[in-house]
């Protein structure tokens, strides 16, 4: 599977301008033969949290443009994450589409940042955020959610080969990103397929390092600072062979963690 994943400077509270530029990127890595394309989070709004209620998209506008590309395209798209207005509350949420333009996915953030007032001007997601394409299980996650190591294991323990990651993750903070996918990566035995943006808003410097990590951990894509597409080919065949060289799944004791869980 050919993997594209889109590494974007956002324009902060500019929704016409981001729906443009996402519609071009999505263009190019169409034409160059990408099967399933990746965008980072937020890309629609940025972090404009106080000004959501004129920005966020209440009309499932990201929907049907990502409904309707994948299917005049062919192409897998995992939306990265949008600000949506949908139940009384605004939302932080991953569409992920199929090539037939069917929507298989509709995930809203489970853990909200603190640091960055999600907690203020957003509500928590509660679904575990797996899902098909092309007759294989996925994760996919939104950005803080990876700090939560019993969060990825419960979309592994649900069948995920392949966990996707959208983020707008620091640069402040940008060592801790690339460590804890590879650990995600790892002890999980999976493909993570994490797409940071770079560029800057009013309060915030942001990192880039959209990366794709093996099952063993090999770094197979690292974008570091570069705006544009990365590519990168995955075998999910990968996944039973590791976890046969080392077999943490079947040496698992469930029982023994119920034991001491609070």
């Amino acid at each position: 599977m050919k993997i594209a994943c889109v590494q974007m400077d956002i324009a902060f509270g500019q929704p016409e301008l981001n729906y443009r530029k996402v519609l071009d990127y999505l263009t190019e890595a169409a034409s160059n033969g990408a099967e399933t394309i990746v965008l980072p989070e937020m890309w629609n709004t940025g972090y404009a949290l106080t000004e959501l209620d004129t920005l966020a998209d209440s009309t499932n506008r990201t929907v049907e443009l990502l409904k309707s590309f994948a299917k005049e395209h062919k192409v897998n798209i995992v939306g990265g994450s949008v600000s949506t207005e949908k139940n009384g509350g605004f939302y932080n949420t991953m569409y992920v589409v199929d090539k037939d333009g069917g929507l298989v996915s509709e995930y809203d953030k489970a853990h909200r940042f603190c640091l960055m007032d999600e907690h203020i001007h957003l509500e928590e997601g509660d679904t575990l955020g797996t899902f098909e394409l092309d007759n294989q299980t996925y994760g996919g996650v939104i950005c803080y959610d990876i700090r939560f190591p019993e969060w990825i294991r419960a979309q592994a323990l649900n069948g995920a080969k392949l966990v996707f990651v959208s983020a707008e993750w620091p640069e402040a903070r940008i060592d801790h990103w690339r460590i804890l996918l590879q650990a995600r990566a790892i002890e999980n035995q999976i493909f993570i397929v994490a797409s940071n943006r770079i560029g800057s808003d009013p309060n915030n410097e942001f990192g880039g390092s959209t990366m794709v990590i093996a099952p063993w951990g090999e770094v197979r894509l690292d974008m570091k600072k570069e705006e544009g597409i990365g590519y990168a080919e995955i075998d999910l065949d990968e996944v039973e062979e590791v976890r046969k060289r080392i077999p943490v799944f079947a040496d698992r004791r469930e029982q023994l963690y119920e034991k001491f869980k609070k």
